[in-house]
């Protein structure tokens, strides 16, 4: 392997650029790009400033100089392209969701830990410097026993019938849409920041639309014509929903996910109550975090290396003032995943989201799936046998 880890990136839809830029400010050297035809593959490739587009992805297995592929291709397509990757060698970075049910996540989770390769998920929002803050302080005497966890996360670029993306055919994203795209991000985070799993939920979700008009061409995500020409598709997957949360604590929890939110383009809260103090965190205000007393003042934290955790200023590349933002969560996941690489470490105690992490969000897909039709508490653990 080479001093200085490669990376090869598959997908040049809305998230694969991001990649690419990410990883060039993290000074991982991208052999390439590859699209869903050779011919996108190198448009993306002359746009991004890359030296090659591939023509397939047996051919990015086949490149010795690749050391890590990132998997930023539709849903369907992840089981098969990581498990292709690990067999070949080559370490992943993989979009969420891991794969398109559990029975195939588990086996990346067992792949993974048979090839001795780094695997990780790509929950950014974690690397968020304040994210880091608020898991540091929950962790402390100050903030005390979780008591609930409570937020949101809500976006409006699904809101008319007219609003197309692959993801809500359940065939191509899974049967689960509005909760497997942004929900499991809100529920990684709250896990992470506050170290307990969610090990029970109560759903109730929703279709605000059962038909949309499908372009006859492509569409990418987040962006909206009103040209082309369409034709009727029945939606199954849910645009919004409520889920109650018992976490491993006896806490509670409940989250409310919509991409049909008016004027809410992409918006994370959550706030927990310790029986110390509160931690509210808002993903449009990223540089700030509030920490609520009951017998003085409130707080907002800004944004400040020099004031901050170790594990906060860690994954801040900036001093206070100067701020950070989605870019930047990317570039600080994989200077640690890499890191990793570098440093031969592969094993259960990283800090970046591992399969293992995937493969507990699909678990608590399909519990929160399953409760939505029985509309009835359903445990989480039940599905890790």
């Amino acid at each position: 392997m080479n001093t200085q880890p490669c990376a090869a990136v598959v997908g040049t839809g809305f998230i694969g650029p991001v990649h690419v830029e990410a990883l060039k400010r993290a000074g991982v050297q991208v052999t390439g790009i590859l699209g869903s035809s050779p011919a996108k593959s190198v448009a993306a490739a002359q746009s991004l400033g890359l030296p090659r587009g591939y023509q397939s992805f047996d051919e990015v297995l086949a490149d010795e100089t690749v050391d890590a592929v990132h998997l930023t291709t539709p849903n369907r397509f992840h089981f098969e392209q990581a498990a292709a990757c690990l067999r070949s060698g080559k370490h992943v970075m993989c979009e969420k969701p891991l794969a398109m049910n559990s029975a195939q996540s588990q086996e990346l989770v067992q792949l993974a830990r048979q090839s001795g390769l780094a695997a990780g998920v790509a929950y950014n929002i974690r690397f968020y410097p304040l994210c880091h803050e608020a898991a540091a302080r929950a962790r402390t005497a100050d903030f005390g026993d979780c008591l609930h966890i409570t937020g949101s996360y809500v976006q409006d670029w699904l809101l008319k019938p007219t609003d197309y993306n692959w993801r809500v055919i359940a065939e191509d994203g899974g049967e689960l849409r509005a909760v497997a795209d942004i929900g499991t991000h809100w529920l990684d985070l709250v896990q992470f920041v506050t170290g307990l799993h969610v090990q029970s939920v109560c759903a109730d979700l929703q279709t605000v639309h059962a038909t949309r008009q499908r372009p006859t061409g492509e569409t990418r995500s987040f962006s909206h014509s009103n040209d082309a020409a369409t034709h009727p598709v029945s939606i199954t997957t849910e645009d919004a929903g409520c889920i109650l949360l018992k976490f491993s604590d006896l806490s509670r929890g409940s989250l409310h996910v919509s991409q049909t939110t008016a004027g809410r383009k992409n918006c994370l809260r959550f706030e927990i109550a310790g029986s110390g103090q509160s931690l509210a965190w808002d993903s449009q205000q990223p540089n700030s975090l509030w920490i609520g007393h009951r017998d003085r003042p409130s707080e907002t934290l800004i944004r400040d290396p020099a004031l901050m955790s170790p594990s906060a200023a860690q994954v801040t590349s900036y001093p206070g003032g100067h701020n950070e933002g989605f870019p930047d969560t990317f570039k600080q996941l994989f200077r640690t995943f890499y890191a990793s690489i570098e440093a031969h470490d592969f094993g259960p105690s990283q800090k970046y989201p591992m399969f293992i992490d995937g493969h507990r969000e699909i678990l608590l897909c399909e519990a929160i799936l399953q409760s939505h039709r029985q509309q009835a508490w359903v445990d989480v653990d039940r599905f890790e046998d």
